[in-house]
């Protein structure tokens, strides 16, 4: 791939939780490539299609493979989302303009089996810097307990002119998730709470 200059993947598997076993160990990972802005150096650029169509997919299928991987199968992936670091010398578009659009999006949607809309976080940051991946259900996004994040961090990038595409996904659920879901939550409006605030 063109300006791919390493992959890195961290693994984080809960087994205990508050000193309780988890019911079934749940899997985080998040795949991080880190290629050159393929903008850097160049200014202001109106247009930012060509570079998109051309890195956006083999980026979505490098990320979603190693995810794949990972995970040990496609069936094994639950909840997903992805993320974007841009170096000091790039726009947070940039980042945008690799994640945002359906040349990625659509790519790592289709390849996980979901259907739901995936959460994100971007960032402008030096070197080194820990970013949080956002995680959701790939099919069912209003299910609650599959709201987790998960961190990671490359020690050498994003350097100025740098980029850092990541995927993340999980296995399962959090840790004894029990709050309840919103499909199943009741319907809490200001005058409701201002009355149960009266009550007290």
């Amino acid at each position: 791939m063109r300006g791919l200059r390493k992959v890195v993947t961290v693994v984080d598997e809960v087994l205990r939780d508050v000193g309780r076993p988890v019911p079934v160990p749940v899997r985080r990972v998040a795949v991080a490539a880190v290629v050159r802005n393929p903008w850097a150096g160049r200014g202001f650029v109106t247009d930012l299609q060509p570079e998109v169509e051309a890195l956006a997919p083999e980026l979505a299928r490098l990320l979603t493979g190693r995810l794949i991987e990972t995970l040990g199968g496609v069936e094994r992936i639950e909840a997903f989302g992805k993320a974007a670091v841009v170096g000091l010398d790039g726009e947070i578009e940039h980042g945008g303009a690799l994640i945002h659009t359906p040349y990625f999006g659509n790519v790592l949607r289709e390849l996980t089996e979901g259907t739901s809309i995936i959460v994100f976080s971007d960032d402008r940051l030096p070197a080194g810097e820990p970013l949080t991946v956002p995680l959701w259900h790939k099919t069912a996004a209003a299910t609650r307990s599959h709201y987790q994040t998960v961190q990671i961090r490359v020690p050498d990038a994003p350097r100025p002119d740098e980029l850092v595409v990541i995927a993340g996904a999980a296995s399962g659920p959090r840790p004894h998730a029990r709050i309840g879901d919103r499909r199943t939550d009741p319907v809490v409006r200001l005058a409701d709470l201002e009355k149960l605030e009266n009550a007290r």
